[in-house]
């Protein structure tokens, strides 16, 4: 067993919110400066700052180059955050869903 403890339930953390808190924040960077670097449009780095809009693999592996990541830094953000999304949408139905039986060996 793990020595951390967590405490409380956390709503599913959106990649738009570390690209805001750990990159743009403390860099001091721009949403304009980051869509022009990397050849996208301001408006898709603002959506994905507010959280309206996910990263796509084109995004990913554009804030991959600027940022000095890896594409799948921020592709596995994105997969977590829709993942543990729809556990939160699926609640109880997943409850639900019968495992398949495995045969004994």
């Amino acid at each position: 067993m793990s020595d951390l403890e967590i405490i409380g339930d956390h709503p599913p953390i959106h990649p738009g919110e570390i690209l805001r808190e750990e990159f743009l924040v403390p860099l001091g960077v721009s949403a304009g400066r980051v869509a022009k670097a990397c050849g996208v449009p301001r408006t898709r780095i603002e959506r994905i700052i507010r959280e309206e809009l996910g990263i796509s693999g084109d995004t990913a592996i554009r804030l991959g180059r600027f940022f000095g990541t890896t594409p799948e830094f921020w592709m596995n953000l994105q997969a977590r955050y829709e993942v543990e999304t729809a556990k939160l949408v699926l609640g109880k139905a997943l409850d639900e869903i019968e495992p398949l039986a495995q045969e004994a060996a």
